[in-house]
Formats: structure tokens, sequence, C-alpha cells
């Protein structure tokens, strides 16, 4: 069955169409024109800002008028992930999508069911001729998976509405009313080439097979993290052999955990099947340890073309010991609310660049501003020790729950008329753009709902289709509630 033949076709004929239409973080130009496009055939009034935010706005239902305006928000970007085996340009091709039972998902690649399925929720609203609504203002924000350049970037003005509903949580039945704040530290060291010593023996280690997954909602799940994993073996090995470092890379992005990493080494040629025989027990103690979390997890060495140059010894042991004592995961759990964790850090990535650079991309979460800035001070000063330069991003800010937030008390009472039962009312370790419009406009009533993904910012990622309708019907009985 095709995707926009799912029910309900509003919705899932624009996730269809979303789907076709590359997107990647920082490169929405084909994004913003589809929305554009979409804008004009259906007459409606759009917008862009300097940033490349877009607005399209819809008159209120007839009789509606006087009531608050609301706005609809999701980001044009997604994450771009995909599998080591699969040729995919993400620039240029088309997401190929596939229904697997309940679930759906993309061969091998991230699906952009977040944030695309909030974009299509937007458009099938903007679309109707039959729903009950007040004034409608549909907010598309660029580049919110890498740096919420989109949020930070609009003016104050752009959005006139006095509701907002962010269309980009993973979790149906439940409802987020706050977030982390968050804060990216990088760490650049600089090393000297050294010649590739003769009589080595050149080898390849990786490690692969890891779930990764979301730098936030995901942080608690306890799953492997390459770059760890990579380092705490080639620490142990810099204490037996006479092993030079020639090459690492691991991890893409600054909010997922990273699911490959790989290094090159030389070693003295003697002491090839010594190594080989050091990773075979390694991976079974890796195994053991992440049986529950990432039972698929894979080590390998083979040898490989000796490079021309290894980096020097003083930098790579630095830059080995830092990514082995780094921190990774929970920091601290909420006092305040149960299950919620308070405060985290992710070792992201790691990658070799011009100059004779290496540049170790971290970030940092909580949901205590005070606490993102102290977990991140720490990797600024553990780094720092290292003899890395570390410098952080700007940052953005939490959101602060409003349980007094009358369109809370509109998005409880639909769902429970809806359904019978009372939705989970949560606030989220993951970072939303809602702290940033907070900001910009400090009488705004905002929640944040969607329906059900799992595996977000990996080629895991996949969307439960029941949970779409019933997102979509959650939706749009709040719009009619709003407009009585």
């Amino acid at each position: 069955m095709e995707l926009k033949k799912l029910q309900p076709q509003a919705i899932w004929r624009y996730f269809d169409e979303i789907t076709r239409v590359p997107r990647p973080s920082k490169k929405e130009e084909k994004i913003r024109a589809y929305l554009l496009d979409f804008a004009k055939k259906h007459n409606l009034p759009a917008k862009t800002d300097a940033t490349g935010n877009v607005v399209i706005s819809k008159p209120a239902a007839r009789g509606c008028e006087t009531h608050p305006g609301v706005v609809l928000q999701a980001h044009m970007d997604m994450v771009c992930e995909k599998n080591a085996d699969v040729v995919h340009d993400f620039e240029n091709d088309p997401i190929e999508t596939c229904i697997d039972g309940e679930w759906v998902r993309a061969k091998g690649t991230t699906l952009g069911a977040d944030n695309g399925i909030g974009m299509a929720a937007a458009l099938a609203v903007l679309a109707s001729d039959d729903l009950k609504h007040p004034a409608l203002e549909a907010l598309f924000t660029v580049d919110e998976e890498t740096g919420l350049t989109g949020a930070f970037g609009m003016q104050e003005g752009f959005i006139t509405g006095k509701y907002l509903l962010n269309l980009d949580s993973e979790d149906e039945a439940e409802i987020f009313i706050g977030c982390a704040g968050g804060v990216d530290t990088t760490s650049t060291f600089t090393y000297t080439p050294q010649p590739f010593p003769a009589g080595y023996a050149a080898l390849r280690v990786a490690v692969s097979k890891l779930l990764g997954g979301h730098s936030g909602s995901d942080i608690n799940e306890g799953r492997g993290n390459a770059n760890k994993i990579l380092a705490r073996f080639l620490c142990a090995c810099l204490k037996k052999y006479d092993m030079h470092l020639c090459a690492i890379d691991g991890g893409n992005l600054h909010n997922a955990i990273p699911r490959e990493a790989w290094a090159v080494v030389a070693v003295p040629a003697a002491d090839k099947e010594r190594l080989r025989v050091e990773l075979n027990l390694y991976q079974a103690v890796i195994e053991a340890e992440l049986a529950a979390t990432d039972p698929d997890v894979a080590l390998s060495l083979d040898s490989c073309d000796a490079p021309a140059a290894c980096i020097d010894d003083t930098t790579a042991a630095a830059l080995l010991r830092s990514l082995y004592a780094c921190p990774h995961g929970v920091m601290g759990m909420s006092r305040d609310i149960p299950g919620l964790v308070e405060t985290s850090t992710n070792l992201a990535s790691v990658k070799m660049k011009e100059g004779n650079t290496i540049v170790v991309a971290t970030s940092q979460r909580s949901s205590v501003e005070s606490l993102k800035h102290d977990i991140a001070a720490q990797i600024e000063n553990l780094f720092a020790l290292a003899g890395a330069v570390p410098t952080h991003g700007e940052g953005y800010p939490g959101w602060k729950p409003n349980l007094k937030s009358t369109l809370l008390d509109v998005a409880v009472k639909s769902y429970e008329e809806l359904y019978g039962i009372t939705p989970a009312v949560k606030a989220i370790h993951a970072g939303l753009e809602c702290g940033l419009f907070l900001q910009k406009n400090p009488d705004l009533e905002m929640i944040s709902f969607g329906p059900t993904l799992r595996g977000v910012h990996s080629p895991d990622e996949k969307m439960h289709i029941p949970a779409v309708e019933k997102f979509w019907n959650h939706l749009t009985a709040i719009l009619r509630k709003l407009a009585e």
C-alpha cells in the first residue's frame, strides 16, 4: 500500500509528498519552495523572513473570527543519517519509504517523520474546507536539528497567535509542556603529522551496528556510544603496544548518539595478530555489557593501506585519553518530575579537519539553566587539560512548564473526550524551539504533541500508523474547542 492511501488521507497525502522533497538541515530551499507553492495553490497568504522561516495564514472559519489565533508549528529540516552500505544523496534523492506492519519506515535512511509529520498535519489543516478553527498561522522553521537557527532568527511579530501547537513530539497520548535547554561544546586539537613508521602494519578498527538515537529523548536508554567504545579499546592498546594513531572518525550530528566510529592505527607487524586477539576479547566484553540495549554491536579489525603520515604521539594520546575520560549519558535526574532526565551530555562526533586539526563535538542539556552551564564547563575543562581549544555554541533556553495554561486544559479535555483516558502531561529532556518562541512572545501559551515515533535521528526511525490517526483527531479536536 502507498503512504497516501493510508488513513486519514488528509495527513498521509502531504507526508508522502514531503518525503519526496530533499530537506537537509541548512539546505531547506526545496522544501521552502514546496511550502510557498502550496500556499499559492490554496490562495493562502504566505511570507518568509530573513532567516528562511515561512508562515502560511488562514482566516478563521465562519463564526470563529473573535477567538484568539492559533499557531501550528513544525520545522522543515530533517536529520540525514544512513546505514554505511546504503547509497543515498540527501540533497537530491527522495526518501524511500515502506510499510512494515503497523509502522512506516525508510529503506536504510532516516524517515524524516521528525518533523515531516508535523508539517503534513499543518498543511492538511490549511487545506481543509470543513474544519472549525480560529484564525491560523502555520509556522515552518529552518535548521531546527543543527542549531535552532530558525527559532533564534525569527523576529518579534512574525507570528501573532495567542496559542502555539508545536507538532514535534514523539509519543502519542502524551502532551509536553516543558523542555531542556542545551549548549554545544566543541574542542579542537591541532597535531603535527609524523611519517608512517617503517616495518609497521596499518589496521582499521571499527565499531558499528549500534542503535544510536536522539541525544535527548534516548540518552537514558543506556545505549552504546561508538566513540566511547573505540577510545576505550585504543587507550588500552596504548599501554601494551607501540601503537600510533593515523586517522579517526566517529559520529556525525551533535544531537545524535554516535552509532559508528573507526580509526586507522599503526602497530609493529609482529603485533598485528596479538591486536586481533585483543579486539576479539574486547568484543565479548562489549557484547555482554550492551546485550540489553545494543545486541547487534559489531567490532572489526582489518588490514588496510598504510597512510603517508600519523598523528604525533603526544596529541594522539591526549585525544584518545580525553575521549575515554569524557562523560557521556545522564548526569542527573529531576527532583521535581519523576523519571525526567535533568542533565546529560553527549560525546557526539570526532572529525579530522583541514589544517591538521581534529574536532570533538559534544552537546549538553539540562532543564536547570545553571546545571547546563556547569556540565558544559566540565567538558570544556576536561578538553582544555588535554591541550585542546574548547568553544561553546550560543545555546538555547529551556521551556518552563505552565500547568495553569488554558491551552493545556483544552488539549487534555479534548483527548479525554476522544479516547476516554487522560493523556500524560510531561516535560521532555530533548530540546524544542518553544523556549525561544516564548522569549520573543512572552504571552504565548504552548503545548507540544505528536504521533509515536521510534529510532529518530537514526536509520531505524519509524512512525506508528495508528498513532497518526489519533494525533490528527486530537489536533482537529483542539482546534474545534478553541473555536467554540
